[in-house]
């Protein structure tokens, strides 16, 4: 895995704010491009499928997402620093959602009703409610409290462990850089007691 790839597998929430990681310059931004939030979006798949049947992403789409993954990450680093989450950024999230509301819309296929949740407005608008949407589940769920940071000195990802003693966003991703940073610092330890 590289890491211009998003990491996905999170809940929504957790993999949008991922969609933020450091490389050798800061941070890199790869929702930075209409290109790069419909890649994104195909990655997510069904996750967001309602919201991506719209043509490709535009320019306009990216303010309202962007902000909603400034907010959650807002409210995830205060959560992990053990401090309360900023008021403003609760209610922004509130807002996102307020903007494109979900409706259950009811049909008969011929031998059930069926539920299909929509939304209207613009592509950008509507994820952006779906992700502030998400984010409000998983801000509620008491899951939250495992919210962990990668190890790797110079990684910003955030991961829900399913196993307490995870360490790393991804073992291929910064679990193997660790371990073969370790390694060589070991040998090199010892090469240098040698001389």
């Amino acid at each position: 895995m590289r890491d211009s790839e998003p990491l996905t597998g999170e809940p929504l929430a957790v993999d949008l704010v991922n969609t933020r990681p450091a490389d050798g310059a800061g941070r890199t931004d790869l929702l930075g491009t209409p290109q790069g939030l419909a890649d994104w979006l195909a990655l997510e798949g069904d996750r967001l499928r309602a919201e991506a049947v719209d043509p490709a992403p535009t320019e306009s789409d990216l303010a309202p997402v962007h902000a909603v993954r400034a907010h959650v990450e807002a409210v995830l680093h205060a959560l992990l620093g053990g401090t309360e989450p900023a008021e403003a950024d609760l209610r922004a999230l509130t807002d996102a959602q307020r903007a494109a509301p979900a409706v259950r819309e009811l049909a008969w296929d011929g031998a059930a009703v069926t539920t299909t949740v929509r939304r209207s407005g613009p592509l950008g608008v509507r994820l952006a409610a779906r992700l502030a949407e998400s984010a409000a589940d998983l801000l509620t769920d008491p899951a939250i409290g495992r919210l962990k940071r990668c190890e790797a000195d110079d990684c910003v990802l955030l991961f829900l462990p399913a196993h307490p003693r995870r360490r790393w966003c991804s073992a291929a991703r910064c679990g193997n850089r660790m371990r073969v940073a370790r390694y060589y610092q070991r040998h090199k330890q010892v090469t240098d007691q040698e001389r």
